[in-house]
């Protein structure tokens, strides 16, 4: 089952993310101000979603195309096996405790502007 979290404020205006079969589990609104990055909000609105592990590739896609870009956002969910995060047009998909597919996607997160402290997901 595809598992993860989407933060609103991340989702470009105007964006119309629809994936089959995904339903929204959970939604909480936090004060982030102290971990928040320079170019986020201090409020962040966070969306638990789950769906069937085949909407994963939809849902990475739609994502990649959804994420604001240049804020240092990013998206990721767990599937059964699989870890994937997903940034503004690129896409990391590896298998859960694959330390060298996480490196992977923490350097591109890095470059991507992603504050250092929010790369810390686990497997």
């Amino acid at each position: 089952m595809v598992q993860g979290r989407v933060i609103a404020e991340s989702l470009r205006v105007g964006c119309d993310l629809q994936v089959r079969d995904l339903r929204i589990t959970r939604i909480d609104r936090q004060d982030v101000s102290a971990s928040a990055g320079s170019q986020q909000p201090d409020v962040w609105t966070l969306l638990d979603v789950e769906g069937p592990d085949d909407t994963a590739d939809e849902l990475a896609s739609a994502l990649a195309a959804a994420l604001v870009e240049g804020r240092g956002w990013y998206a990721d969910f767990r599937t059964a096996g699989d870890h994937v995060v997903i940034f503004p047009g690129r896409i990391f998909r590896y298998a859960i405790g694959d330390h060298a597919g996480r490196a992977e996607a923490v350097r591109h997160g890095r470059l991507a502007g992603v504050p250092p402290h929010q790369l810390d997901w686990g497997d």
